[in-house]
């Protein structure tokens, strides 16, 4: 297929027609996170490929909105008949050293359906891309991705608009029923369960694969009949949420227990998205069950595990700090750095309890269970307080931890305060500190400032504490430490990297 396919237009004039600047490709957004689901694959795209770039009215797994055009694989796939396949562009002489191979996004695996228009005109393609080789698609997933590319031009064709009268154009009744059927047949040959409603949420269709496994009369679950299939202890809770998707329109997700046809009930992933029109409004919902039994059994045993694991590591814990209070009562010249080593073992036990806790009952409350700053130094600063309340006062952002980081921040702060119980603020009786702790950026910035107490000679900086305490920060937690010895008390500023505190920091 050559392009131009003999139109009087240039290709600008061409892509015109299309409205394409209008935006509004919500329906295509549903089609491209369809086809990377139907192909397993991270990147899905829809490709218009113009004079000088391409460009992507959808996509999923891409942030970029364009690129040149003479990096272009769907450049080549638009002028094919069938699907472009290009199982390693790093062994193919034609992509080998193009700059989407060598750099982001690192294409590997590439297939991409034509594009066409309704009077021959290639336009770009819709492709999934993969960042490692693949050698083919199924061949389901080469029909399915077919398919999805006849509905990608059927929503173009839908909006294009007539060079005199710049009017869009509609689809007519028999386009709209054939991408019915097309939709049917392949929701039918996939492995999942596949159902939709209409926008109010009434179940009109539910493909084979629903039939098959649940072992039900086809129709017998249209309507609301659907959740008498889950298991009575999760009916309720499914359509609480699915009433809260109808109303809001978000995305609906849920694990309830399914009765299979062997009378059983089995764990399983309930998605839906909506599906809607120009305009916004919700035309359509689109679902999938998926069966995720075995993996929920597994997930509750290792988590059985690592909860038998804590409890045993905690009692190591306790069985330590109670061989060195044995030991410094043998030996009585020691006891002042046993107390000291027994403390800190105990401060290392009750990070430990925090951030993995051996029981439901021990885990944390703080912030609805997850693991934070604020909740640690509590159980720290715990032993510091007296009949007024905490003599360590807490201020500004709380910020989540985890069990990499609880080990550090538990000695450093449990040094803190054990020094400045021996000889800075807290011990004299008005003394007190102030901690304000503060997100920057991508640091949290802590501030120690100790008030009321002695004027306190600067320690030496190779003495235990302060090596304990840069170990902690700089080493463990790749931070920097600094320490102000102020008349009117220590101050001390860490700022430690968001990373380092929590695994999940700055990917909400």
């Amino acid at each position: 297929m050559a392009e131009g396919c003999g139109l009087a237009t240039d290709r600008a004039t061409l892509l015109s027609l299309y409205d394409l600047d209008a935006g509004g490709f919500r329906n295509l957004d549903e089609i491209t996170g369809f086809a990377a689901q139907l192909c397993d694959v991270p990147i899905a795209l829809v490709s218009i490929v113009e004079d000088v770039r391409q460009r992507f009215l959808s996509r999923v797994g891409l942030d970029a909105e364009e690129t040149p055009r003479d990096v272009s694989f769907c450049a080549l796939a638009m002028l094919r008949e069938e699907i472009f396949l290009v199982p390693d562009a790093t062994r193919d002489p034609r992509f080998a050293d193009n700059a989407l191979v060598t750099g982001a996004p690192h294409i590997r695996f590439y297939a991409g359906a034509p594009l066409v228009s309704a009077d021959g005109a290639p336009l770009g393609a819709l492709c999934v891309i993969d960042t490692v080789p693949r050698p083919d698609l199924t061949p389901l997933q080469r029909q399915g991705l077919t398919l999805l590319a006849r509905q990608v031009m059927v929503e173009l064709e839908g909006r294009r608009r007539d060079r005199d009268t710049i009017l869009r154009q509609r689809m007519d009744a028999a386009a709209v029923a054939e991408s019915d059927r097309l939709f049917r047949s392949l929701a039918d040959t996939m492995p999942q369960m596949v159902w939709s409603t209409l926008a109010d949420g009434y179940h009109d269709y539910y493909n084979a694969r629903w039939y098959e496994y649940t072992g039900v009369p086809t129709g017998s679950t249209d309507g609301e009949a659907w959740n008498g299939m889950f298991h009575p202890d999760d009916q309720d809770r499914a359509w609480t949420r699915w009433r809260h998707s109808l109303t809001t329109g978000e995305p609906y997700e849920i694990e309830y227990r399914l009765r299979h046809h062997g009378g059983d009930y089995r764990w399983t992933l309930g998605r839906a998205l909506p599906i809607r029109d120009g305009d916004g409004a919700i035309v359509r919902w689109i679902g999938t069950c998926t069966e995720i039994h075995e993996q929920k059994l597994m997930m509750e045993e290792r988590e059985m595990i690592a909860h038998e694991l804590s409890h045993r590591i905690k009692n190591i814990f306790s069985v330590i700090a109670g061989l060195i209070g044995l030991s410094a009562r043998q030996h009585p010249a020691i006891a002042d750095v046993a107390d000291d080593l027994r403390d800190r073992i105990l401060a290392l036990g009750r990070a430990h309890d925090f951030v993995r806790p051996h029981s439901a009952e021990s885990a944390p409350q703080v912030g609805g269970g997850q693991a934070s700053l604020w909740g640690l130094l509590d159980q720290i600063f715990a032993p510091y307080g007296n009949e007024a309340g905490s003599r360590i006062l807490l201020s500004g952002d709380d910020p989540a931890i985890d069990d990499r980081s609880a080990t550090p921040l538990a000695l450093l702060f449990h040094e803190l305060a054990t020094n400045a119980a021996k000889y800075g603020a807290l011990s004299v009786a008005e003394g007190r500190i102030d901690l304000h702790i503060r997100v920057e950026g991508e640091d949290i910035h802590i501030d120690w400032q100790e008030e009321h107490g002695p004027v306190v000679v600067p320690g030496g900086a190779d003495g235990f504490g302060n090596r304990l305490m840069t170990l902690s920060v700089e080493r463990q937690l790749g931070g920097r430490i600094e320490r102000d010895w102020r008349p009117d008390g220590l101050r001390i500023s860490l700022w430690i990297p968001s990373r380092s505190m929590s695994r999940t920091a700055g990917t909400a």
